[in-house]
């Protein structure tokens, strides 16, 4: 009774899980039986892998074929098993050399053809192989700069198996994760902060942000321009790093989405409709795919209209904004994602828009003005450090075209904060001074007791009120907070305290 067997993996939450597929001929009726938790897409893989290989020129068994797919605890779904159940049924039957095969991981999905198509969770694929010292055989894909291993071999036809594995050529594109970019060698190709006009204060307050990654929410009447300054955030962050790159890209794949933001070391920007549902924003499904959240892991997650979300859907965002992942708790096992993103939202101050603006009068009933914000939540709005009233600009400087900082400028505020930051906290230890090692002077204490008092911080707000003040103390290159940088990090909590 002869027998082979060839590795290959399934995605299961934000990795491969090594899956070995083993093939068995025995006698009885022809066919071919899988067994081993396989979900439905891989119970008609027999239809696709049947027709690829007698298109190919091959001839299937004529025997009662077995496919088990171990460990068989594991659910398998998807569709790239279909390639190494075909190899296996190959090489069993000894259609094609068998030598190479066990140092293989194979995967890809299968056309009625022959044609080897690719299938989402290529990143995951090629880290599960370069971790195991193992040759991924995978699809051609378009060509990028990425490459995790070098052993990597594409496959377009399943006929190239005829001559064996080390006859597959090697693929243009790969995961090679290039070194980290400085802002010298990257060129932000998407819009700028110079086309924002009359917009200086909030342009201060979001280099504030962009500099300790804080959390935003902008407020003003329509027209004034903060979707405008949302949208140019990526534009003043540092470009991804080696290690964030590799986990934005495994994340985006995984997902199924393409990596082009991605791979030039772009951060991730998302900013899905506020129709969204809770597990389309934090992740789940059937099978388990990442959310937005995590689609924007080491970038900018940015909600627009935040009162027209469901408060169901703003309140799960309760946990990613604190632990910086997700958990997804399903019959079969928890699912973590990571979820470490810049939260950038904007939002009316009623329901017309023209509450507080003095070109317009707002028709809003005071109770109907209540309703409006508190459907953000007080929890949501606790856990955001930095609040933006953004005014209407100036019509003559917007006809006249005025200019203001750019986005340039503005990154290289962002990039000496966070370089003094690493260069303060890589020669400082934490003192005990209360605020969890925030050095501070007394009298900027004694200010910062005195707000709080008067405009009833909880604890929660003074925590986000100190690490506001450091950011800004940062930028200033001063190791000591002073009053100055706390009264400032005060100006930007929301008006309602």
């Amino acid at each position: 009774m002869p027998s082979f067997s060839v590795r290959s993996a399934v995605v299961r939450g934000a990795e491969a899980v090594p899956v070995s597929v083993e093939v068995s001929f025995t006698g009885g009726l022809p066919g071919v039986h899988i067994v081993g938790m396989a979900d439905t897409s891989v119970h008609e893989a027999i239809s696709r892998v049947r027709c690829a290989i007698n298109q190919c020129g091959f001839t299937m068994p004529r025997a009662s074929v077995t496919v088990n797919l171990a460990p068989g605890e594991i659910k398998k779904t998807g569709t790239g098993l279909d390639l190494p159940i075909a190899v296996a049924i190959l090489a069993c039957s000894k259609q094609i050399p068998q030598a190479g095969l066990e140092d293989c991981l194979f995967v890809g999905e299968l056309g009625l053809s022959g044609d080897v198509n690719p299938v989402r969770g290529t990143v995951a694929f090629a880290l599960l192989a370069a971790e195991g010292n193992l040759s991924l055989i995978r699809a051609e894909e378009e060509p990028s700069g990425w490459l995790v291993s070098e052993k990597e071999r594409c496959i377009s036809s399943l006929v190239e198996m005829q001559r064996g594995v080390a006859a597959l050529g090697r693929g243009e594109s790969g995961t090679r994760i290039a070194e980290q970019a400085s802002f010298d060698d990257f060129a932000h190709e998407g819009p700028d902060f110079a086309d924002v006009v009359d917009q200086e204060v909030a342009k201060r307050a979001l280099v504030i942000a962009a500099a300790g990654s804080h959390g935003v929410l902008m407020m003003g009447p329509p027209g004034a321009g903060k979707t405008m300054l949302a949208r140019r955030m990526p534009s003043i962050l540092p470009p991804l790093s080696a290690e964030e790159r590799v986990e934005a890209m495994l994340l985006h794949s995984v997902a199924g989405e393409p990596l082009n933001d991605v791979d030039g070391g772009g951060r991730p920007f998302r900013a899905p409709h506020h129709s969204i549902s809770t597990a389309g924003l934090i992740g789940g499904g059937k099978p388990v795919t990442p959310g937005e959240v995590s689609l924007a892991h080491k970038g900018v997650l940015f909600l627009d209209e935040l009162p027209e979300f469901s408060n169901a859907t703003l309140q799960s965002l309760r946990q990613p904004l604190e632990d910086r992942r997700v958990r997804i708790v399903r019959v079969d096992g928890a699912y973590i994602f990571p979820a470490d993103f810049m939260f950038v939202a904007a939002a009316n101050p009623c329901p017309c828009g023209h509450l507080g603006d003095p070109g317009h009068t707002c028709t809003c009933a005071p109770a109907r003005v209540g309703a409006y914000q508190a459907k953000i939540g007080g929890p949501l709005m606790d856990r955001i450090d930095v609040f933006i009233d953004v005014a209407r600009p100036s019509s003559r400087k917007v006809i006249r075209g005025s200019e203001g900082l750019s986005s340039a400028e503005m990154a290289e505020h962002v990039t000496a904060a966070r370089t003094y930051r690493s260069w303060r906290t890589s020669r400082e230890s934490k003192r005990g001074n209360g605020l969890s090692g925030v050095a501070m002077e007394e009298r900027a204490r004694e200010v910062l007791e005195t707000l709080a008092e008067r405009k009833g911080f909880g604890g929660r707000g003074i925590a986000r009120v100190a690490a506001v003040a450091r950011t800004i103390a940062d930028m200033q290159e001063h190791e000591v907070i002073g009053v100055e940088e706390v009264i400032e990090a005060c100006s930007y909590r929301p008006r309602s305290e």
